[in-house]
């Protein structure tokens, strides 16, 4: 590792150790020139492969044949920005020092500069991070209505940091907190650094879209039902360790209480209801549409189920709001009934109640005949009797 260029007067020395710390002298007859070489060592945990939300160690080694200074140390991340550090342990040989969580934005170089004053030490030391994990909030909700499409993604970083070391993950969905889990599809990485899915569920709800852009893991639910609601989380794993996205999906439909047109003087109650969890600011509204103020009706904050009722036709609205911003509308039209289907209704019942009239009269005077016949015959036959017990004929009239 050593090596001595003689036009120059220099000894060069390859992969630095600790313990090539030390005074080193140039003898040139009888001169003789001292030099200290004070050593350095920085390393970072796991290799500067990290998964998002972990926190990375620095360990900072110092070696000198002199007194050890007492250093200084400044940290900047990828993105130049200074970053405290918080000092574990400290004993001049030995510095441990604890980073920040780290994000997926944080992958890149970072720096550590390192002063002293005594001896004089000025030197910045680069390292490279790399953090895999979901370019997604940590909790992301979206927001469908019934029989409507959606598509849930979640983005890894991976293409971005060029990161080829293999890893895999599953995606789950469970409809609340506390019930059954279900495996929906498993994900690894290839050789080449693309994602590989395979569809794990029996379940036909969902399917994987064939074209999405990369490092993307992507579930479509090509109807959605209101019981496909839930959480939807993606997890990867690598060398044991796990990172973790969760999207919320949120589910409304509306209904009509009784559903069809809507008869003259009748009314209908219009219920609204989402599968929940909302967002401490979230409500929902019912307003008709071309309709006046008067008209809008809210639910308290947080409740998933509002009702309405009215008396006139026309378009509805139900919003999901939070904050000030609408998530998700559904419209429903209320149709009134024509003016023909009143008189169809008319008619047939004027024509129940005539026919129900003309059966009663049909009943009323065949009753009355069959009582007649009844009698007629009954008076024959006591005549029959009459005749054959005096063996005489009489005429009656």
């Amino acid at each position: 590792r050593f090596d001595i260029k003689m036009q120059y007067k220099q000894l060069s020395v390859r992969d630095l150790k600790l313990s090539d710390a030390g005074i080193y002298t140039c003898e040139y007859n009888t001169h003789k020139v001292h030099t200290s070489l004070h050593i350095i060592n920085l390393t970072i945990s796991l290799d500067g492969h990290f998964l998002q939300n972990e926190v990375p160690k620095l360990i900072l080694t110092q070696n000198s044949p002199s007194p050890l200074p007492d250093l200084s140390i400044t940290l900047f991340d990828s993105n130049n920005n200074r970053v405290a550090p918080e000092i574990q342990k400290k004993n001049l040989q030995e510095y441990i020092v604890n980073l920040k969580k780290l994000k997926t934005m944080d992958s890149g170089t970072w720096v550590c500069q390192i002063h002293s004053d005594s001896p004089l030490i000025n030197q910045n030391i680069s390292f490279a991070v790399k953090v895999l994990g979901f370019q997604n909030p940590v909790l992301e909700r979206k927001y469908a209505t019934v029989d409507s499409t959606v598509i849930l993604s979640w983005h890894l970083n991976s293409q971005k940091i060029k990161w080829k070391k293999g890893f895999t993950g599953q995606l789950n969905w469970k409809q609340q907190e506390g019930t059954e889990s279900h495996e929906l599809l498993d994900f690894n990485i290839t050789a080449e650094g693309q994602l590989h899915e395979t569809k794990k569920s029996n379940n036909l709800l969902f399917e994987i879209p064939e074209s999405k852009p990369e490092s993307t893991i992507e579930v479509k639910l090509p109807k959605v039902h209101f019981n496909h609601s839930g959480q939807y989380q993606c997890q990867l794993e690598y060398e044991r360790r796990h990172a973790q996205s969760k999207i919320e999906l949120v589910v409304m439909k509306v209904s009509a209480n009784p559903a069809g047109p809507l008869s003259r003087g009748a009314s209908v109650t219009l219920t609204c209801q989402v599968s929940g969890p909302l967002a401490p600011d979230a409500y929902l509204s019912w307003e008709p549409v071309n309709g006046s103020k008067m008209d809008i009706k809210k639910s308290k904050q947080r409740e998933v189920k509002l009702e309405v009722n009215i008396g006139t036709a026309g378009l509805w609205s139900c919003h999901l709001i939070e904050g000030s911003d609408k998530k998700i509308s559904f419209h429903y039209h209320v149709e009134e009934a024509s003016v023909w289907i009143y008189n169809v209704i008319i008619g047939a019942s004027i024509g129940g109640s005539l026919l129900a009239f003309a059966l009663g009269c049909l009943c009323i005077i065949s009753g009355v005949r069959w009582q007649r016949r009844r009698q007629r015959a009954k008076r024959m036959a006591q005549a029959r009797q009459h005749l054959l017990e005096n063996k005489t004929c009489q005429c009656q009239q």
